[in-house]
């Protein structure tokens, strides 16, 4: 047995993708580094991303695919799924196999796990456009916590960008220990102690929080119950629109 050994990122995917045909070994499962366990069977390849392979192996998909079927293939690891790198990695093959554009036949079982992957980490990401809420911190800084069932982060980044362009913020994975910082001029990647924050709720301490922040939570609360009419609660519907995943993040909502 060919195990292949890489570092979880799309790069090193890519690159493990690039020494696969290098070396003429096609592995016969796909561990990430976190996850390995030292096996007496099993002959044992680590992998280290190169940005280089893994930019020659990107493009030569992108005179296979269109764009939207690139970032398919992007989305679908992002879905940290046990079986998004063995797919890919076939779909990678397959792609380069055909002389002709495959990123719709749906009748392909590869193709097919690839676009629902893909659409699963699409739709997680939306909602996180939906339910991030910030916290504006003493230093005029705005975090919101968030915990999604996928890694979301490098696909809602670049909108935030763009609609919260004059305010420093910071959107951080709990679930992953790593997070977004807008400076005012670019966004970065970054892992913050958690001490000034709770792991569980997101919610930042008291002693950090501007003065005016909890004003602002009371408003969202008094808004938020203020358009709910008692008499016709509905909590299955409302769990329906607004899962319990994302309730703990919400200043408005009871959590329950």
């Amino acid at each position: 047995m060919n195990i292949f050994i890489y570092d979880k990122t799309f790069e090193g995917l890519l690159t493990l993708v690039f020494d696969s045909y290098d070396l003429k070994i096609i592995p016969d499962k796909i561990v990430r580094n976190e996850n390995f366990q030292a096996s007496l069977f099993g002959e044992k390849y680590e992998v280290i991303s190169d940005i280089n392979k893994a930019d020659r192996v990107w493009k030569g998909l992108s005179v296979k695919l269109s764009e939207e079927g690139c970032q398919k293939l992007y989305r679908a690891h992002l879905s940290e799924s046990e079986e998004a790198d063995m797919l890919i990695f076939k779909q990678i093959r397959n792609i380069f196999s055909k002389r002709h554009n495959i990123e719709r036949d749906y009748r392909d079982e590869l193709v097919l796990g690839i676009k629902n992957l893909s659409r699963k980490v699409s739709r997680e990401a939306c909602r996180m456009l939906e339910f991030v809420r910030f916290q504006k911190t003493a230093d005029n800084i705005y975090f919101s916590p968030i915990s999604p069932g996928y890694n979301v982060l490098p696909l809602i980044g670049k909108h935030f960008r763009n609609r919260l362009n004059d305010q420093q913020w910071v959107i951080y994975d709990i679930k992953r220990k790593y997070g977004l910082f807008y400076d005012l001029k670019e966004v970065s990647e970054i892992t913050i102690d958690n001490k000034y924050f709770s792991a569980l709720s997101g919610k930042i301490e008291e002693t950090v929080l501007s003065d005016d922040e909890k004003q602002f939570q009371n408003l969202w609360k008094e808004y938020f119950n203020s358009i709910n009419i008692k008499e016709r609660k509905n909590l299955r519907q409302q769990l329906h629109f607004m899962p319990k995943k994302y309730r703990k993040f919400l200043t408005e909502v009871d959590k329950f």
